[in-house]
């Protein structure tokens, strides 16, 4: 079953631990996203980690802190 295509976007609530949607969704405060699919959702913190490892290898060769 596929979630993308029906128009619902989904989050991921960091307050709550879980994939919530346009009906019940928390406070932008507490949630990353809108995510085309409950899956892409659900990977959010992972994507995120994988994100700031990127950046801040990124910055420590910009600064030439290479190792």
């Amino acid at each position: 079953m596929s979630d993308s295509g029906s128009g619902t976007r989904y989050y991921w609530c960091v307050r709550h631990q879980r994939v919530e949607t346009d009906a019940d969704v928390c406070p932008a405060k507490h949630v990353l996203g809108p995510y085309a699919s409950a899956s892409d959702a659900e990977q959010a913190l992972q994507r995120v980690q994988e994100r700031n490892e990127a950046w801040e290898a990124e910055d420590a060769r910009w600064a030439g802190e290479e190792s």
